[in-house]
């Protein structure tokens, strides 16, 4: 809302100015208008006195007008702003008026305007002003012109860059049967969008009536970028009468699609557990493959696990980490030289499995991987453990990161040091903590840092 206000308002500001409309605002962004319809009533109560009429063109006058204070002047400017195709998103805006006569001469009047082309125009505007108590009027004139048209038409609404417009739009197109289900499944691997997604790959599927269909549907799906849409396409393997293609998706990167793949190939008569098995212990062992042997696994299938923490590709070593995790039997000592590995995400896993043991890991090792020449990865997991030991040593590493030059190290250290807090294993009255509170004095109030001494048993 203030980012709208602040736009909308230095656009009335320009059209008070003089400035033609095209040049005030983005006359083809929905927020544009919704923002100006803000901005305009902020600058006409507060800021200058109302323009001069020959001060800006037509449509400059009759936008300040649709949108100014006083809802008399908004009503007696709508049957002229209909003449200007580019004013017609303010109509829209003002069909959700809070002025009962501006707002139902302007439903009135959008009624009698709104064809199919008017409607493709102003779908996005309208669907933004349809979320707003007084909305649904618009959203409803528009289902009724878009249901009427012809599904050419509607094709640019399926591509348009507003999610929100795209979501109506394929809804619109499941409901009346727009759309084969091989456009469906099509729509559903290519969308960015989680919604449409689901609803496109959920409508596909589905909408298969005969054999010759599934292939049509099913390899799109299969082949999509989208968990979503896959996890669609293995679950309808089934009932395609095609099991045995779920056993490639048991690796899958995904967590949904691996559950889908182990449902479809267990409801076909075969446990996936064997499979996991045979290719975590085989040469070509794909990460997907080791997590899947996790979540199905017993504690002893980490006999296969832990010699994959030296596997070559840093994706394996970080999936058996977390699978050792999975399974409850991540050891401290085995899993700690993983702290130096050179993956990241091998790191992260690894910080993540010892964290319940962080109380045990060695301070002195921990710390020496804080040093400004090791690798970022390493220094934040070691800083990650060292904080969740609390008490004099979390106090420590935050402190000696402090003047880090890494600013979200730094940034992070401060954090920790403000919430710090004597632990169970802090000293009563140990010196270096009053040492290390003093050091970071300037994150604290006078009262807060006496405050945290007394707690450590200090001298304030």
């Amino acid at each position: 809302m203030d980012d709208d206000l602040g736009s909308g308002r230095a656009a009335a500001v320009r059209l008070v100015s003089g400035v033609p409309l095209s040049e005030a605002l983005d006359t083809g962004d929905a927020r544009a208008w919704t923002a100006l319809d803000l901005g305009v009533r902020q600058v006409m109560r507060y800021d200058v006195a109302p323009p001069p009429v020959d001060a800006q063109g037509p449509e400059g006058r009759l936008a300040l007008a649709l949108c100014h204070p006083d809802g008399r002047r908004r009503e007696a400017a709508l049957d002229e702003a209909v003449a200007h195709p580019v004013l017609l998103p303010l109509l829209v805006v003002r069909a959700g008026d809070w002025v009962a006569p501006v707002r139902e001469r302007a439903r009135r009047l959008l009624g009698e305007v709104l064809d199919v082309r008017a409607a493709v125009h102003l779908a996005p505007v309208i669907l933004r002003v349809g979320r707003r108590e007084r909305g649904a009027f618009g959203i409803g004139l528009l289902e009724g012109v878009l249901r009427r048209a012809p599904r050419e038409r509607l094709l640019p609404l399926h591509t348009h860059t507003d999610r929100i417009v795209r979501r109506f739009a394929f809804r619109l197109a499941v409901e009346g049967g727009l759309l084969s289900p091989g456009e469906l499944a099509r729509r559903a691997s290519r969308d960015d969008d989680t919604v449409v997604q689901t609803l496109c790959a959920d409508a596909a599927v589905a909408a298969v009536t005969g054999e010759d269909d599934w292939d049509e549907v099913l390899e799109p799906l299969l082949a999509a970028r989208s968990p979503r849409a896959r996890a669609a396409g293995v679950t309808a393997l089934r009932r395609a009468g095609r099991p045995g293609r779920a056993v490639e998706f048991l690796a899958d990167r995904s967590a949904v699609v691996r559950a889908c793949a182990r449902y479809v190939v267990r409801r076909h008569g075969t446990d996936p557990l064997p499979w996991y098995r045979e290719r975590c212990a085989g040469p070509a062992v794909e990460p997907g493959a080791v997590t899947g042997l996790a979540e199905c696994g017993e504690r002893a299938d980490a006999e296969l696990l832990w010699p994959l923490l030296a596997h070559p590709v840093p994706g394996v070593r970080a999936r058996a980490v977390a699978g050792l995790r999975t399974l409850d039997v991540a050891d401290p000592g085995r899993l700690s030289p993983l702290l130096d590995d050179p993956a990241p995400g091998v790191v992260r896993e690894t910080a993540a499995a010892l964290l319940p043991s962080a109380g045990t890991l060695p301070e002195g090792a921990l710390l020496t991987r804080l040093g400004a020449g090791r690798p970022r990865h390493v220094r934040v997991a070691a800083f990650r453990l060292l904080d969740a030991r609390g008490g004099t040593a979390a106090l420590r590493a935050a402190v000696a990161l402090l003047d880090d030059p890494d600013a979200k190290l730094r940034a992070w250290a401060g954090q920790s040091v403000q919430r710090w807090h004597p632990g169970a294993g802090t000293r009563s009255g140990d010196p270096e903590v009053g040492a290390l509170l003093d050091r970071a004095r300037h994150l604290f109030s006078e009262h807060v840092l006496k405050r945290r001494k007394w707690e450590a048993g200090l001298p304030a």
